[in-house]
Protein backbone atom coordinates (compact mmCIF):
# COMPACT_ATOMS: atom_id res chain seq x y z
CA UNK A 1 0.00 0.00 0.00
CA UNK A 2 1.62 3.40 -1.19
CA UNK A 3 1.58 6.52 0.06
CA UNK A 4 -1.63 7.81 -2.05
CA UNK A 5 -3.63 4.68 -0.76
CA UNK A 6 -2.55 5.41 2.57
CA UNK A 7 -4.01 8.76 2.15
CA UNK A 8 -7.51 7.82 0.65
CA UNK A 9 -7.69 5.53 3.15
CA UNK A 10 -7.51 7.77 5.49
CA UNK A 11 -4.66 5.44 7.39
CA UNK A 12 -2.01 7.19 9.59
CA UNK A 13 1.41 6.67 7.46
CA UNK A 14 3.14 5.68 10.80
CA UNK A 15 1.61 1.98 10.77
CA UNK A 16 3.37 1.49 7.41
CA UNK A 17 7.01 2.63 8.98
CA UNK A 18 8.54 0.81 11.65
CA UNK A 19 8.95 3.84 14.16
CA UNK A 20 6.39 6.15 15.43
CA UNK A 21 3.58 5.53 17.47
CA UNK A 22 -0.29 5.13 15.69
CA UNK A 23 -3.30 6.50 16.92
CA UNK A 24 -5.10 3.98 19.22
CA UNK A 25 -7.99 3.54 17.24
CA UNK A 26 -5.42 1.46 14.42
CA UNK A 27 -3.13 0.47 17.04
CA UNK A 28 -5.50 -1.61 18.72
CA UNK A 29 -7.14 -3.55 16.34
CA UNK A 30 -3.91 -4.24 13.79
CA UNK A 31 -2.05 -5.22 17.24
CA UNK A 32 -5.46 -7.30 18.88
CA UNK A 33 -5.70 -9.04 14.83
CA UNK A 34 -2.59 -10.86 15.90
CA UNK A 35 -3.21 -11.75 19.73
CA UNK A 36 -6.52 -13.02 18.34
CA UNK A 37 -4.56 -15.38 15.35
CA UNK A 38 -2.17 -16.63 17.21
CA UNK A 39 -3.72 -17.44 20.82
CA UNK A 40 -4.50 -20.87 20.54
CA UNK A 41 -1.24 -21.30 18.72
CA UNK A 42 0.94 -20.19 21.33
CA UNK A 43 -1.15 -22.02 24.40
CA UNK A 44 -1.88 -25.70 22.34
CA UNK A 45 1.81 -26.42 22.46
CA UNK A 46 2.13 -26.26 26.13
CA UNK A 47 -1.29 -28.00 26.78
CA UNK A 48 0.24 -30.97 24.91
CA UNK A 49 3.20 -31.29 26.47
CA UNK A 50 1.29 -31.06 29.81
CA UNK A 51 -0.84 -33.67 28.82
CA UNK A 52 2.03 -35.59 27.44
CA UNK A 53 4.03 -35.76 30.66
CA UNK A 54 1.05 -36.17 32.75
CA UNK A 55 0.76 -32.61 34.45
CA UNK A 56 -1.82 -31.83 37.31
CA UNK A 57 -4.03 -29.07 36.71
CA UNK A 58 -2.00 -26.50 38.54
CA UNK A 59 1.18 -27.50 36.72
CA UNK A 60 -0.92 -27.11 33.26
CA UNK A 61 -2.31 -23.51 34.21
CA UNK A 62 1.69 -22.55 34.99
CA UNK A 63 3.12 -23.72 31.74
CA UNK A 64 0.54 -22.59 29.76
CA UNK A 65 1.37 -18.98 31.80
CA UNK A 66 4.95 -18.72 31.08
CA UNK A 67 4.15 -19.69 26.94
CA UNK A 68 2.69 -16.69 27.09
CA UNK A 69 5.04 -14.76 29.43
CA UNK A 70 7.79 -15.88 27.29
CA UNK A 71 6.13 -15.10 23.94
CA UNK A 72 5.50 -11.96 25.00
CA UNK A 73 9.25 -11.40 26.04
CA UNK A 74 10.55 -12.99 22.31
CA UNK A 75 8.43 -10.62 20.13
CA UNK A 76 9.01 -7.86 22.20
CA UNK A 77 12.98 -8.25 21.77
CA UNK A 78 12.26 -9.13 18.24
CA UNK A 79 10.76 -5.63 18.38
CA UNK A 80 12.95 -3.32 20.66
CA UNK A 81 16.62 -5.64 20.47
CA UNK A 82 18.01 -5.47 23.52
CA UNK A 83 21.61 -3.90 23.20
CA UNK A 84 21.55 -3.75 19.56
CA UNK A 85 21.77 -7.47 19.26
CA UNK A 86 19.73 -9.81 20.90
CA UNK A 87 16.31 -9.34 18.65
CA UNK A 88 15.88 -8.63 14.54
CA UNK A 89 14.17 -5.38 15.17
CA UNK A 90 11.70 -7.04 12.20
CA UNK A 91 7.99 -6.79 11.51
CA UNK A 92 7.54 -10.57 13.34
CA UNK A 93 5.51 -12.30 15.79
CA UNK A 94 6.68 -14.59 17.68
CA UNK A 95 5.46 -17.68 20.46
CA UNK A 96 5.22 -20.98 21.63
CA UNK A 97 6.52 -23.44 18.82
CA UNK A 98 4.53 -26.56 17.18
CA UNK A 99 7.81 -27.36 15.22
CA UNK A 100 9.12 -28.65 18.08
CA UNK A 101 6.37 -30.83 20.39
CA UNK A 102 6.56 -33.91 18.26
CA UNK A 103 10.21 -34.54 19.65
CA UNK A 104 9.11 -32.60 23.15
CA UNK A 105 6.20 -35.32 23.07
CA UNK A 106 8.43 -38.16 22.59
CA UNK A 107 11.33 -37.06 25.02
CA UNK A 108 8.28 -36.36 27.50
CA UNK A 109 7.10 -39.86 27.47
CA UNK A 110 10.26 -41.76 27.57
CA UNK A 111 12.17 -39.25 29.82
CA UNK A 112 9.95 -36.54 31.30
CA UNK A 113 9.97 -32.87 31.62
CA UNK A 114 12.74 -32.69 33.41
CA UNK A 115 14.58 -33.65 30.66
CA UNK A 116 12.78 -31.70 27.89
CA UNK A 117 13.87 -28.31 30.34
CA UNK A 118 17.66 -29.72 29.96
CA UNK A 119 17.51 -30.50 26.17
CA UNK A 120 16.14 -26.81 26.08
CA UNK A 121 18.71 -25.56 27.53
CA UNK A 122 21.15 -26.63 25.29
CA UNK A 123 19.19 -25.87 22.21
CA UNK A 124 19.27 -22.53 23.45
CA UNK A 125 22.83 -22.26 23.59
CA UNK A 126 23.36 -23.94 20.51
CA UNK A 127 21.10 -21.28 18.75
CA UNK A 128 23.11 -18.67 20.10
CA UNK A 129 25.84 -20.06 18.93
CA UNK A 130 24.92 -20.56 15.55
CA UNK A 131 23.82 -16.85 15.79
CA UNK A 132 26.98 -15.83 16.14
CA UNK A 133 28.17 -17.41 13.01
CA UNK A 134 25.16 -16.62 10.79
CA UNK A 135 27.43 -14.04 9.00
CA UNK A 136 30.10 -16.77 7.89
CA UNK A 137 27.60 -18.86 6.86
CA UNK A 138 24.83 -16.93 5.28
CA UNK A 139 25.81 -17.86 1.74
CA UNK A 140 24.31 -20.84 2.30
CA UNK A 141 21.01 -19.20 2.56
CA UNK A 142 20.49 -17.41 -1.06
CA UNK A 143 17.30 -16.54 -2.20
CA UNK A 144 16.55 -19.87 -4.12
CA UNK A 145 16.65 -21.87 -0.80
CA UNK A 146 14.65 -19.31 1.44
CA UNK A 147 12.30 -18.78 -1.28
CA UNK A 148 11.68 -22.23 -1.04
CA UNK A 149 11.65 -22.84 2.21
CA UNK A 150 9.30 -20.23 2.07
CA UNK A 151 6.48 -21.30 -0.31
CA UNK A 152 7.13 -24.69 2.09
CA UNK A 153 6.08 -22.55 4.74
CA UNK A 154 3.35 -21.65 3.14
CA UNK A 155 1.87 -24.51 1.80
CA UNK A 156 2.31 -26.52 5.15
CA UNK A 157 -0.29 -24.14 6.60
CA UNK A 158 -3.22 -24.33 4.48
CA UNK A 159 -4.12 -28.30 6.88
CA UNK A 160 -3.67 -26.39 9.86
CA UNK A 161 -6.14 -23.61 8.71
CA UNK A 162 -8.70 -26.56 7.70
CA UNK A 163 -8.41 -28.32 10.83
CA UNK A 164 -8.84 -25.10 12.62
CA UNK A 165 -12.25 -24.79 10.24
CA UNK A 166 -13.33 -28.17 11.05
CA UNK A 167 -13.06 -27.61 14.91
CA UNK A 168 -9.85 -28.75 15.96
CA UNK A 169 -8.53 -32.80 15.29
CA UNK A 170 -9.87 -35.03 18.68
CA UNK A 171 -12.36 -32.83 19.22
CA UNK A 172 -15.89 -33.96 19.76
CA UNK A 173 -17.91 -32.27 16.59
CA UNK A 174 -14.27 -32.22 14.37
CA UNK A 175 -16.00 -32.11 10.83
CA UNK A 176 -19.06 -31.06 11.72
CA UNK A 177 -21.47 -28.79 9.23
CA UNK A 178 -21.50 -26.50 12.59
CA UNK A 179 -18.03 -26.15 12.28
CA UNK A 180 -17.96 -25.15 8.70
CA UNK A 181 -20.74 -23.10 8.89
CA UNK A 182 -19.09 -20.44 11.71
CA UNK A 183 -15.81 -20.71 9.89
CA UNK A 184 -16.74 -20.06 6.14
CA UNK A 185 -18.80 -16.90 8.08
CA UNK A 186 -16.02 -15.77 9.07
CA UNK A 187 -13.87 -16.47 6.16
CA UNK A 188 -16.33 -14.43 3.86
CA UNK A 189 -16.30 -11.39 6.35
CA UNK A 190 -12.63 -11.41 6.01
CA UNK A 191 -12.39 -12.03 2.57
CA UNK A 192 -15.16 -9.35 2.16
CA UNK A 193 -13.51 -6.91 4.90
CA UNK A 194 -9.90 -7.41 3.02
CA UNK A 195 -11.01 -6.54 -0.75
CA UNK A 196 -13.64 -4.70 -0.26
CA UNK A 197 -13.50 -1.75 2.23
CA UNK A 198 -10.89 1.10 3.12
CA UNK A 199 -8.69 2.06 6.16
CA UNK A 200 -8.95 0.68 9.71
CA UNK A 201 -11.79 -1.93 8.48
CA UNK A 202 -9.34 -3.21 5.37
CA UNK A 203 -6.36 -4.05 7.45
CA UNK A 204 -8.23 -5.50 10.19
CA UNK A 205 -9.90 -7.19 9.02
CA UNK A 206 -8.80 -10.33 11.19
CA UNK A 207 -9.87 -8.75 14.01
CA UNK A 208 -13.17 -7.62 13.17
CA UNK A 209 -13.99 -11.16 11.64
CA UNK A 210 -13.03 -12.97 14.75
CA UNK A 211 -15.30 -10.68 16.80
CA UNK A 212 -18.38 -11.54 13.60
CA UNK A 213 -17.21 -15.24 14.29
CA UNK A 214 -17.74 -15.34 17.77
CA UNK A 215 -20.97 -13.58 18.21
CA UNK A 216 -21.95 -16.08 15.38
CA UNK A 217 -20.70 -19.03 16.97
CA UNK A 218 -22.70 -17.91 20.05
CA UNK A 219 -26.57 -19.53 19.06
CA UNK A 220 -24.39 -23.06 18.12
CA UNK A 221 -23.44 -23.05 21.47
CA UNK A 222 -19.25 -22.79 20.86
CA UNK A 223 -18.78 -20.14 23.53
CA UNK A 224 -18.09 -21.32 27.12
CA UNK A 225 -17.63 -18.19 29.72
CA UNK A 226 -17.47 -20.35 32.72
CA UNK A 227 -13.53 -20.72 32.75
CA UNK A 228 -13.15 -16.73 33.09
CA UNK A 229 -15.64 -17.13 36.67
CA UNK A 230 -13.07 -19.94 37.59
CA UNK A 231 -9.93 -18.39 37.09
CA UNK A 232 -7.43 -16.29 38.99
CA UNK A 233 -7.11 -12.40 38.68
CA UNK A 234 -3.45 -12.65 39.24
CA UNK A 235 -0.20 -15.38 39.21
CA UNK A 236 3.53 -15.39 38.74
CA UNK A 237 5.46 -17.85 36.98
CA UNK A 238 7.94 -19.98 39.68
CA UNK A 239 11.83 -19.97 39.02
CA UNK A 240 13.15 -23.39 38.68
CA UNK A 241 9.71 -25.46 39.11
CA UNK A 242 11.55 -28.77 38.06
CA UNK A 243 14.97 -30.03 38.45
CA UNK A 244 17.22 -29.72 34.93
CA UNK A 245 18.07 -33.05 33.86
CA UNK A 246 20.53 -33.51 30.81
CA UNK A 247 20.52 -36.70 28.43
CA UNK A 248 23.60 -36.72 25.94
CA UNK A 249 21.14 -38.42 23.06
CA UNK A 250 18.51 -35.83 23.55
CA UNK A 251 20.05 -32.81 23.73
CA UNK A 252 22.30 -33.58 20.71
CA UNK A 253 18.49 -34.76 19.00
CA UNK A 254 17.39 -31.44 20.34
CA UNK A 255 19.74 -29.25 19.46
CA UNK A 256 19.47 -30.45 15.51
CA UNK A 257 16.21 -29.43 15.93
CA UNK A 258 17.16 -26.31 17.01
CA UNK A 259 18.87 -25.49 13.97
CA UNK A 260 16.10 -26.34 11.74
CA UNK A 261 13.80 -24.25 13.32
CA UNK A 262 16.22 -21.84 13.00
CA UNK A 263 16.48 -22.17 9.33
CA UNK A 264 12.77 -22.08 9.30
CA UNK A 265 12.98 -18.73 11.20
CA UNK A 266 15.51 -17.03 8.18
CA UNK A 267 12.75 -18.21 6.38
CA UNK A 268 9.94 -16.36 8.18
CA UNK A 269 12.03 -13.60 8.67
CA UNK A 270 12.88 -13.51 4.61
CA UNK A 271 9.29 -13.84 3.70
CA UNK A 272 7.61 -10.93 6.40
CA UNK A 273 10.63 -8.60 5.39
CA UNK A 274 9.91 -9.14 1.19
CA UNK A 275 6.57 -8.98 1.64
CA UNK A 276 6.28 -6.18 3.67
CA UNK A 277 9.56 -4.07 3.17
CA UNK A 278 10.33 -5.24 -0.46
CA UNK A 279 13.77 -6.34 0.75
CA UNK A 280 15.57 -8.94 2.64
CA UNK A 281 16.56 -9.01 6.00
CA UNK A 282 20.02 -7.95 6.67
CA UNK A 283 22.45 -10.55 8.09
CA UNK A 284 22.60 -8.81 11.79
CA UNK A 285 18.87 -8.82 11.93
CA UNK A 286 18.29 -12.54 11.66
CA UNK A 287 21.67 -13.04 13.43
CA UNK A 288 19.68 -11.00 16.12
CA UNK A 289 16.66 -12.55 15.59
CA UNK A 290 17.92 -16.50 16.36
CA UNK A 291 20.35 -15.09 19.20
CA UNK A 292 16.56 -13.70 21.09
CA UNK A 293 15.01 -17.28 20.50
CA UNK A 294 18.08 -19.13 21.81
CA UNK A 295 17.79 -16.82 25.24
CA UNK A 296 14.28 -17.31 25.34
CA UNK A 297 15.04 -20.77 25.15
CA UNK A 298 17.05 -20.66 28.20
CA UNK A 299 14.60 -18.84 29.89
CA UNK A 300 11.91 -21.37 29.35
CA UNK A 301 14.25 -23.51 30.61
CA UNK A 302 14.61 -22.09 33.86
CA UNK A 303 10.65 -21.17 34.28
CA UNK A 304 9.26 -24.57 33.23
CA UNK A 305 8.37 -23.52 29.61
CA UNK A 306 8.16 -24.78 25.81
CA UNK A 307 10.69 -23.02 23.23
CA UNK A 308 9.33 -20.32 20.75
CA UNK A 309 9.67 -19.60 16.83
CA UNK A 310 7.65 -17.10 14.70
CA UNK A 311 4.00 -17.69 13.51
CA UNK A 312 3.11 -18.33 9.65
CA UNK A 313 -0.13 -17.11 9.82
CA UNK A 314 0.88 -13.95 11.68
CA UNK A 315 3.35 -13.42 8.61
CA UNK A 316 0.51 -13.83 6.09
CA UNK A 317 -1.23 -10.71 7.90
CA UNK A 318 2.00 -9.22 7.97
CA UNK A 319 2.53 -9.29 4.11
CA UNK A 320 -1.49 -8.61 3.61
CA UNK A 321 -1.67 -5.79 5.69
CA UNK A 322 1.89 -4.06 4.81
CA UNK A 323 0.88 -3.25 8.87
CA UNK A 324 4.80 -2.89 10.19
CA UNK A 325 4.90 -0.13 12.94
CA UNK A 326 7.15 -2.02 15.81
CA UNK A 327 4.29 -0.80 18.67
CA UNK A 328 1.41 -2.83 16.72
CA UNK A 329 3.77 -5.84 17.48
CA UNK A 330 4.61 -4.64 20.89
CA UNK A 331 1.13 -4.09 21.83
CA UNK A 332 0.36 -7.99 21.12
CA UNK A 333 3.00 -8.72 22.92
CA UNK A 334 1.55 -6.55 25.61
CA UNK A 335 -1.95 -8.75 25.44
CA UNK A 336 0.05 -11.79 25.80
CA UNK A 337 2.22 -10.77 28.80
CA UNK A 338 -0.88 -9.60 30.54
CA UNK A 339 -2.82 -12.84 29.84
CA UNK A 340 -0.07 -14.60 31.06
CA UNK A 341 0.02 -12.79 34.38
CA UNK A 342 -3.99 -12.68 34.69
CA UNK A 343 -5.79 -16.00 34.04
CA UNK A 344 -8.77 -14.31 33.55
CA UNK A 345 -8.03 -12.76 30.33
CA UNK A 346 -6.32 -15.62 29.31
CA UNK A 347 -9.62 -17.60 30.12
CA UNK A 348 -11.40 -14.97 27.55
CA UNK A 349 -9.32 -15.77 24.93
CA UNK A 350 -9.10 -19.00 25.23
CA UNK A 351 -13.32 -18.71 24.23
CA UNK A 352 -12.35 -17.84 20.77
CA UNK A 353 -13.82 -21.11 19.32
CA UNK A 354 -11.16 -22.68 16.70
CA UNK A 355 -14.11 -22.71 13.32
CA UNK A 356 -13.09 -18.91 14.10
CA UNK A 357 -9.74 -18.53 13.98
CA UNK A 358 -9.42 -21.16 10.98
CA UNK A 359 -11.91 -19.36 8.96
CA UNK A 360 -9.66 -15.97 9.82
CA UNK A 361 -6.41 -16.83 9.06
CA UNK A 362 -6.48 -19.38 5.95
CA UNK A 363 -7.02 -16.27 3.36
CA UNK A 364 -3.70 -15.05 4.68
CA UNK A 365 -1.45 -18.36 4.27
CA UNK A 366 -1.75 -18.07 0.28
CA UNK A 367 0.13 -14.70 0.79
CA UNK A 368 3.20 -16.52 2.24
CA UNK A 369 3.66 -19.24 -0.48
CA UNK A 370 3.01 -16.32 -3.08
CA UNK A 371 5.68 -14.38 -0.98
CA UNK A 372 7.79 -17.41 -1.80
CA UNK A 373 7.71 -17.90 -5.45
CA UNK A 374 8.02 -13.73 -5.79
CA UNK A 375 11.11 -14.42 -4.23
CA UNK A 376 12.51 -17.33 -6.86
CA UNK A 377 11.19 -15.55 -9.61
CA UNK A 378 13.26 -11.95 -9.20
CA UNK A 379 16.19 -13.23 -10.48
CA UNK A 380 14.35 -15.46 -13.31
CA UNK A 381 13.61 -19.25 -13.54
CA UNK A 382 16.24 -21.55 -15.11
CA UNK A 383 16.29 -25.24 -15.58
CA UNK A 384 18.90 -25.29 -12.37
CA UNK A 385 16.38 -23.29 -9.85
CA UNK A 386 13.32 -25.23 -10.98
CA UNK A 387 15.28 -28.66 -10.67
CA UNK A 388 16.37 -27.84 -6.68
CA UNK A 389 12.63 -26.02 -6.41
CA UNK A 390 10.90 -28.78 -7.42
CA UNK A 391 12.84 -31.66 -5.95
CA UNK A 392 13.20 -29.96 -2.58
CA UNK A 393 9.28 -29.23 -2.10
CA UNK A 394 8.33 -32.85 -3.28
CA UNK A 395 10.56 -34.15 -0.74
CA UNK A 396 9.58 -31.90 2.37
CA UNK A 397 5.55 -32.13 1.43
CA UNK A 398 5.87 -35.44 0.10
CA UNK A 399 7.82 -37.18 3.48
CA UNK A 400 5.76 -34.88 5.52
CA UNK A 401 1.97 -36.15 4.05
CA UNK A 402 3.04 -39.87 4.16
CA UNK A 403 2.48 -40.67 8.02
CA UNK A 404 4.87 -43.07 9.23
CA UNK A 405 7.36 -42.83 5.72
CA UNK A 406 11.01 -42.85 7.95
CA UNK A 407 9.85 -45.41 10.55
CA UNK A 408 10.42 -48.87 9.11
CA UNK A 409 12.92 -51.66 10.01
CA UNK A 410 15.67 -49.85 10.47
CA UNK A 411 15.37 -46.62 10.56
CA UNK A 412 16.79 -44.74 13.58
CA UNK A 413 14.03 -42.93 15.71
CA UNK A 414 15.86 -39.34 15.54
CA UNK A 415 15.47 -39.78 11.76
CA UNK A 416 11.82 -39.03 11.72
CA UNK A 417 12.19 -36.74 14.67
CA UNK A 418 14.09 -34.73 13.09
CA UNK A 419 12.69 -34.89 9.04
CA UNK A 420 9.56 -36.86 9.65
CA UNK A 421 7.57 -34.20 11.84
CA UNK A 422 7.60 -31.08 9.41
CA UNK A 423 7.77 -30.27 5.61
CA UNK A 424 10.00 -27.21 6.05
CA UNK A 425 12.89 -29.43 7.93
CA UNK A 426 13.49 -32.02 4.68
CA UNK A 427 12.92 -28.89 2.03
CA UNK A 428 15.74 -26.69 3.56
CA UNK A 429 17.68 -29.31 3.71
CA UNK A 430 17.40 -30.46 0.30
CA UNK A 431 17.13 -26.78 -1.38
CA UNK A 432 20.76 -26.11 0.65
CA UNK A 433 22.58 -29.88 -0.41
CA UNK A 434 21.21 -29.17 -3.91
CA UNK A 435 22.08 -25.65 -4.36
CA UNK A 436 25.56 -26.05 -3.27
CA UNK A 437 26.39 -29.77 -5.50
CA UNK A 438 24.44 -28.35 -8.80
CA UNK A 439 26.92 -26.41 -10.71
CA UNK A 440 25.69 -22.78 -11.47
CA UNK A 441 24.86 -22.42 -14.93
CA UNK A 442 26.19 -19.85 -17.51
CA UNK A 443 24.56 -17.01 -17.71
CA UNK A 444 24.96 -16.89 -21.49
CA UNK A 445 23.42 -20.50 -21.66
CA UNK A 446 20.30 -19.54 -19.35
CA UNK A 447 16.69 -19.89 -20.59
CA UNK A 448 14.47 -17.42 -18.35
CA UNK A 449 11.63 -19.42 -18.16
CA UNK A 450 9.34 -16.50 -17.60
CA UNK A 451 10.11 -14.87 -21.18
CA UNK A 452 7.55 -13.58 -23.12
CA UNK A 453 6.61 -14.72 -26.20
CA UNK A 454 7.26 -11.64 -28.39
CA UNK A 455 11.27 -11.51 -26.77
CA UNK A 456 11.14 -15.15 -27.56
CA UNK A 457 10.19 -14.06 -31.27
CA UNK A 458 12.83 -11.50 -31.05
CA UNK A 459 15.82 -13.60 -30.64
CA UNK A 460 14.68 -15.88 -33.81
Amino acid sequence: MDNTQQAEAGLDKSLFKRDGFPPLGSLIPTSLQHVLASFAGVITPAMMIASTCGFTAEQETAIIQVALILSAIDTLLQQFPLFGRIGSGLPILTGASFAFLPALQAVGVEFGFSVILGAEMVGGIVAIVFSLFYDKIRWIFPPLVTGTVIFTIGVSLYPTAIKYIAGGVGTENFGSAMNWIVGLITFAVTFGLTNFTKGITKIGSIFFAIIIGCVVSIPFGMIDPSGIGEAAWFSLPTFMPFELKFDPAVCITIAIIYVMVNIQLIGDLSAATAGSMDRMPKGREVSGGIMAQGLVSILASLFGGVPTSAFGQNVGIIVSTKVINRWVFGGAAIVFMAAGLCPKLSALLLMIPQPVIGGATISVFGTITLNGIRILVKDGLTPRTCTIFGVSVAFGLGIAQVSGSLTGAGMPGWINTIFGTSAITPCAIMAIVLNLLMPPEPVEEEKRLHVSDSDAEGEE
